[in-house]
């Protein structure tokens, strides 16, 4: 598959500079300096009234957050903490609740986990929204949202919410996201669930909100057994085993040699796969009925996804985290350890082990010691601070502003700033570009890969063209009928790349509709995508004679959404009024 053929490369052309800052939330970027004030005192940011009473404004004083979220703190909320280990209840628990509650909403770190708490909601009866960066299924008469924790509506009153996963409060990159929602969701109760070392710092940072806290703690509902010797022989392998380790490269490694045994099929799951195949393999090796009885992954099945584990065999105690090879944490080993031996399922005892008996006294050495203690919290600033910032300092440059700031800003020993390299790659980029403030910043907190050259390159072309025109067409870059299913690795990396672009488009078709206006077919190619992987991975996989095929081929999918009627598709649209 070329990549030419899939998003051309376009020289970066001289632009009019002008503003094309057309959200209506943009007006923000065009306060004069007599505004400030008056945007200083407002309901958003009225938290300066309260500790700048002296009129002079640190706008990079970041050490009361609570205080950005004025409804929430109107509210004297009632706050349970669910904690625990895996698999002890505590999510079942607050569900509970949340399905009792005449309003709600679930805000979770997946949307494999949000998605699958509306089914839960909608099957008993309690219709509930699926709201997440690249999906709307909004259910009519619906009090109930299922949101991934990005979304989280902060302005909406509800009886009951639920945040999923609190431990990842303290995640570099994400933490800031389970911050806002533990302080700005506006609810008479709050369920809040995760590892307990954390517990001490939630404690902490709703002292100053005056909620109510209460914590529950949770013991494991079935047997989780560290083994004492490591796996040894392949042969030893058997159903129901899951192997997991940090690389593409070593899951296929992994799968091909399991299979070559010639008694077992495997399923993969890792992070860069589609959430849809994703989904689809853990089906399968679940599926009794199914050949794939062995599981090859990556830590992508630490949440998120209920299967039925037996063994965890880690083949590696190392983790590549972007930056070095390092140990996993004591944290990151329950987490994957504790997958195996789900309640309920036909493995009621789990076990857990390492391929190489040099990393037994390690994997003991954990599954033995509590989870370290959670220290901070992550923190980011707010689009109106970043904005008035900008218009105090003369630029619309969004690169030194939030690098700027991001200098200065003053917080309380209980918080820490996001790492936010990703974002000020971002903003480099755009800032070549006529963009308003706000177009910039909806750039930079877009879902970007940025060590994929691919999906750069797709963003590269989605701020030229919406700088330029206003409006971006998908056929500009991207070729419907051009997909292939893989025939190499680098292919299927590939296609898992171009995979990102369409659903970054469709997330940017969400935040602005009527200039990304081919969200249906970039949906309807993400799917295409995701159906050519699965074949890659059916074919791939060792298939003695008489073994049969699980998937529908790609190619039936595509005489089904034929690409004449895409062209048609196009062909129609571009009727609209621009």
């Amino acid at each position: 598959m070329a990549v030419a053929a899939l998003l051309r490369r376009r020289a970066l052309s001289s632009v009019h500079a002008v503003s094309s800052c057309r959200n209506a939330v943009c007006v923000r970027c065009h306060f004069s300096n007599s505004d400030v004030h008056s945007i200083a005192n407002s309901a958003d940011l009225r938290f300066w009234r309260g500790y700048h009473n002296s009129g002079k404004f640190d706008l990079t004083d970041m050490t009361h957050p609570h205080m950005w979220y004025p409804k929430a703190r109107e509210k004297k909320r009632n706050v349970y903490l669910h904690v625990g280990p895996t698999n002890s209840g505590k999510t079942y628990n607050a569900l509970k609740r949340l399905e009792a509650s005449s309003s709600g909403v679930y805000c979770g770190p997946l949307r494999l986990l949000a998605r699958e708490v509306a089914q839960r909601l909608n099957k008993v009866d309690v219709p509930c929204n699926l709201i997440t960066g690249q999906e709307r299924d909004e259910i009519e008469g619906a009090k109930h949202s299922s949101v991934t924790v990005e979304m989280a509506d902060v302005t909406t009153e509800y009886q009951c919410a639920v945040i999923d996963e609190i431990q990842m409060v303290g995640c570099k990159s994400r933490g800031f996201s389970f911050t806002r929602a533990l302080l700005g969701l506006c609810s008479d109760e709050l369920h809040v669930c995760g590892d307990p070392a954390a517990v001490p710092l939630i404690q902490r940072i709703l002292e100053a909100t005056g909620d109510l806290v209460t914590v529950q703690y949770y013991e494991r509902l079935s047997p989780l057994v560290p083994m004492k010797s490591p796996l040894g022989s392949f042969s030893n392998i058997k159903a129901g085993d899951c192997l997991v380790t940090f690389s593409r490269k070593e899951i296929y490694k992994l799968k091909k040699r399991i299979e070559m045994e010639g008694k077992h099929l495997c399923s993969v799951v890792y992070g860069s796969l589609p959430p849809e195949t994703r989904t689809k393999q853990a089906t399968m090796f679940n599926d009794d009925t199914s050949d794939l009885n062995v599981l090859v992954a990556s830590d992508a099945i630490g949440m998120g996804l209920n299967l039925n584990i037996s063994r965890i065999i880690f083949s590696t105690m190392m983790k590549f985290d972007g930056f070095s090879f390092r140990e996993l944490t004591v944290a990151e080993i329950k987490q994957i350890a504790g997958r195996a031996g789900r309640y309920g399922s036909k493995f009621p005892v789990g076990e857990v082990t390492c391929l190489d008996a040099e990393d037994i006294p390690l994997l003991h050495s954990a599954m033995k010691s509590p989870s370290p203690i959670i220290e901070r919290a992550g923190l980011f600033p707010t689009f109106d601070l970043l904005a008035l910032y900008s218009r105090l300092h003369g630029t619309d440059f969004f690169h030194p502003v939030l690098e700027r700031f991001l200098e200065k800003a003053k917080l309380s020993p209980d918080y820490f700033i996001a790492e936010c390299e990703d974002m000020l790659k971002v903003a480099a980029i755009v800032d070549d570009f006529p963009l308003g403030l706000y177009d910039k910043y909806l750039f930079c907190i877009s879902p970007v890969d940025m060590r994929d050259d691919i999906s750069v390159q797709g963003l590269v072309q989605f701020a030229e063209n919406y700088a330029r025109k206003g409006i971006v067409r998908l056929k500009e870059i991207f070729t419907p009928g051009t997909l292939q299913v893989p025939k190499t690795h680098n292919q299927l990396k590939e296609l898992e790349s171009v995979h990102k672009v369409l659903e970054l488009y469709v997330w940017l078709s969400f935040k602005v509709e009527d200039s990304f206006p081919d969200r249906e077919v970039a949906a309807s190619q993400k799917s295409i995508c995701s159906m050519l992987i699965e074949e890659y991975l059916e074919r791939s996989g060792w298939q003695p004679q008489g073994r049969r095929r699980f998937l529908r081929g790609p190619q039936k999918l595509l005489r089904e959404y034929d690409v004449s009627q895409m062209r048609k598709y196009f062909q129609e649209v571009d009727g609209r009024p621009k």
